[in-house]
């Protein structure tokens, strides 16, 4: 089987598995004992019931669930997210203003564990039982044992209250700084494009500490994960043919250990990406940093049902897209992998 024909099936199969996860998300959602309608209005809720009734009949909740959910499905196969009942604007909207932030630092986490886990990983493991893997190994405990909010929390004391290291925590850019255009919502993108050099370097510097607190905990799991599958290679009956042929300890170790070895990292990484895309809710409190985890809160706080099934139905996307591009890397790095 060729690739495309699989990507095309795999495309397919994510027809019905959207179909649950719509279900899903509308059932829980609409379970739960609150009412947004109240939330949204606060005490005029109480004081004129008129209000409420004209409200619920706005937003369709004074029909019947199921007709509820038929009006939800069809209004998602126009694009239609819905609008959002707390900020009147329609969610699409909300999430395009928002998940901008949440890509440009969830992509720099995961870079960040990548460029440091891998290497960690196999240095670690062509060094077994000596001190660089004692330390590889204690890096990794601590990244993966260390709550996200109290690491976030100690580093910006450190490096920015007492040390003036990096900048405070409010947001991508100092408020003394011009933002760029908007283009893409990603800020560094988006000051490249504009040629704001200034504003560049601070919207990194804002970057470095949340993206590093929040790559600490996948930088431990790929570092322990690259350790042990590295671990499972050297021993393989082809890594001591290669050896007998002489080739370099860095050709063995590199071109023939680790391609194999990085098929478990990988379905690790691209999981976590995943999880990291769906919203860092800890990182971007602490840091101020306006992205999806940070607006799903504030829309779960108010029971804003459409709001909370969009960003679950955008999670849910990316997670499916993530794993396809992962399978299909499979192929990429080990051509012995069949599709059928």
């Amino acid at each position: 089987m060729s690739v495309l024909p699989y990507i095309i099936r795999r495309l397919v199969l994510i027809i019905p598995t959207l179909i649950g996860i719509t279900l899903a998300t509308f059932t829980i959602s609409h379970v739960i004992p609150a009412d947004p309608i109240v939330a949204s209005l606060g005490q005029r809720a109480q004081d004129d019931p008129t209000i409420v009734g004209r409200y619920r009949h706005q937003w369709g909740l004074d029909q019947p669930l199921p007709q509820q959910y038929v009006t939800y499905v069809g209004k998602l196969l126009h694009g239609d997210l819905g609008v959002s009942i707390s900020s009147r604007r329609p969610v699409m909207d909300d999430i395009k203003q928002y998940f901008p932030a949440t890509l440009e630092l969830s992509t720099a986490a995961i870079l960040f564990s990548l460029l440091i886990g891998l290497p960690l990983g196999v240095y670690s493991a062509v060094r077994r039982n000596q001190l660089p893997d004692h330390l590889a190994r204690v890096v990794s405990l601590v990244g993966i044992s260390l709550p996200v909010f109290w690491l976030g929390l100690i580093g910006y004391i450190v490096l920015w209250y007492h040390f003036h290291i990096l900048p405070a925590p409010s947001g991508q850019l100092d408020r003394t700084v011009n933002a760029p255009p908007l283009v893409t919502g990603v800020v560094l993108i988006d000051c490249i494009l504009a040629g704001n050099s200034a504003a560049f370097v601070n919207a990194l510097w804002h970057l470095i500490l949340p993206a590093a607190v929040l790559g600490a905990y996948t930088l431990g799991i790929i570092t322990r994960m690259t350790r042990g599958s590295m671990l499972e290679v050297l021993v393989q009956d082809y890594i001591r043919t290669a050896r007998a042929k002489g080739l370099s300890g860095a050709s063995i170790v590199l071109r023939h250990g680790l391609r194999n070895a990085l098929i478990p990292t990988l379905t690790l990484a691209g999981l976590a990406y995943g999880s990291l895309l769906s919203g860092a809710v800890l990182t971007e409190t602490v840091f101020g940093w306006p992205g999806i985890g940070l607006y799903a809160t504030k829309t779960a706080g108010s029971a804003d049902f459409p709001a909370i099934m969009g960003v679950a139905l955008v999670t849910a996307l990316l997670y499916l897209f993530i794993n396809l591009v992962v399978d299909v890397l499979y192929i990429v790095l080990n051509p012995q992998v069949r599709l059928n």
